[in-house]
């Protein structure tokens, strides 16, 4: 015998508030615990998964607001390395020792501002050409795979990849930039081949005093990646176990979980707003968004996932309850099922012994669709909302189609006329006494009975 029921209603109430206080702890941890698992998986997947870097990655060279301003940059470069002047003065000396007039040879001293201005647009349309073309996407690509090894900068401040973070900064580094440059900029410009900018070169997107104890932050995440996920769902089934009402502590957990969520998504946007307030310059702040929303729309992605998962276990532990909503959906999709299976019998599309074992077994078929559901999940490397939503739409098919097949029984069975409802039996009604045939009392009316009944009564005396 149970100890808690054998010392009565006390050790009952007892146990029982144990095992709440216990699934109540299990299940905040689980919650508190979604968001960091959330972060952690999407920092282990940067650093240990090279496609999906390089996927991170990729778009920043595709991206019109940061081709701009490596544009714009790498122009500035290579006209700082151009010497304006010695051009003009050698012109000038030219024109000068072929005898040209006095005022051509003034003017072409003075020709600085103007030769800059040209030789900024020919060379910003070639560095535009180079940024934009097909080639460069490519070559990006290829070195930032290349160099996965530096692809935690970012993230742990290790390397020389594409973003990195060096003291307070994140830089764009446009190292990328220069083999193409090289092949196409080099004859074709006034710079030389040395002074072309090179791939130490960077560009500053953000500035924020906080990015060493971030960078900290991520390298614990790092190496908890792996493992965070897994604790978060043993926390969070133990604590349903040991729930006294298993329902409602899966709903709870599961709207916990979607708070969360939430609140992780806010913060993404709060911290996408604090990095653009730290740029200065509209197209700085166009190229340091690019490159937020860039970075971050896996983790982005992966909350969503969360959420939407959340919120579909919540609305299934909700319609397994007992509330008028959940009642009228089970008996709506069961009246559905059962209609559909009886119109493939009527067709002579029966299941044979298949379909009183389903009827039977109907919890474990359930349990089982549900479970290689979540299995599924669980196993996915990078589920989207999309993919939870396509799964959930599978899972109820299936369940539909099982439904329906355990409805569809054997035809003569289906065929048969519904029996007739019993109902409770009709206790007969008493009968009626026959009437004395002899002569009996006088038929007395109802007002002369009731004199006969006064004068029978005892006066008072007076």
């Amino acid at each position: 015998m149970d100890p808690a029921a054998a010392s009565g209603p006390e050790g009952l109430a007892r146990h029982r508030w144990l095992r709440l206080c216990a699934a109540s702890l299990l299940l905040v941890l689980a919650v508190l615990l979604t968001p960091v698992s959330v972060i952690a998986t999407w920092v282990n997947s940067q650093v240990n998964d090279v496609d999906r870097y390089v996927q991170t990655v990729s778009p920043l060279a595709r991206d019109p607001a940061v081709q701009n301003l490596l544009t714009d940059r790498v122009t500035e470069s290579l006209v700082k390395e151009i010497d304006v002047r010695a051009i003009t003065d050698a012109l000038a000396d030219t024109l000068d020792d072929r005898d040209a007039p006095d005022f051509l040879v003034k003017a072409a001293r003075e020709w600085d501002e103007q030769l800059k201005d040209g030789l900024t647009a020919g060379i910003r349309l070639g560095v535009e050409k180079v940024v934009t073309s097909a080639a460069f996407a490519q070559a990006w690509d290829s070195i930032n795979r290349g160099a996965h090894n530096a692809a935690t900068n970012i993230l742990t401040g290790d390397g020389n990849g594409a973003l990195a973070v060096k003291g307070d900064t994140i830089t764009l580094n446009v190292g990328a930039v220069i083999d193409q440059l090289q092949k196409q900029l080099i004859g074709t410009t006034l710079v030389p081949a040395d002074s072309i900018p090179g791939a130490d070169k960077s560009i500053v997107l953000v500035r924020n005093e906080n990015l060493s104890e971030a960078q900290a932050g991520a390298r614990w995440l790092s190496a908890l990646g792996p493992w965070l996920p897994l604790t978060l769902v043993v926390l969070g089934g133990l604590g349903v176990w040991a729930a006294p009402n298993r329902r409602i502590a899966l709903v709870a957990g599961a709207i916990g979980a979607g708070v969360m969520m939430c609140g992780l998504l806010i913060a993404l946007t709060v911290a996408r707003q604090i990095c653009l307030n730290a740029v200065t310059g509209a197209e700085a702040q166009q190229a340091a968004a690019a490159a937020y929303d860039t970075l971050v729309r896996f983790l982005r992605q992966a909350a969503l996932t969360a959420l939407v998962t959340a919120l579909i276990v919540a609305i299934a532990g909700y319609l397994c309850g007992p509330g008028r909503g959940a009642v009228a959906t089970r008996s709506a999709a069961s009246r559905g099922t059962e209609s559909a299976g009886r119109a493939l019998a009527r067709a002579g599309m029966t299941t044979g012994p298949v379909g009183p074992w389903l009827r039977t077994h109907r919890p474990l078929t359930t349990g089982v669709v549900i479970g290689a559901g979540g299995l599924i999940l669980l196993l996915w490397n990078y589920p989207t909302p999309g993919a939870v939503a396509l799964l959930l739409l599978l899972v109820l098919v299936v369940l539909a189609i099982l439904g329906i097949l355990g409805a569809a029984d054997e035809k003569d069975r289906r065929l048969r006329p519904p029996a007739p409802r019993h109902r409770a039996p009709v206790p007969p009604a008493p009968a009626l006494r026959p009437r004395p045939s002899g002569p009996g009392p006088p038929d007395l009316s109802r007002g002369d009975a009731g004199r006969r009944l006064s004068a029978a009564r005892p006066r008072p005396a007076p």
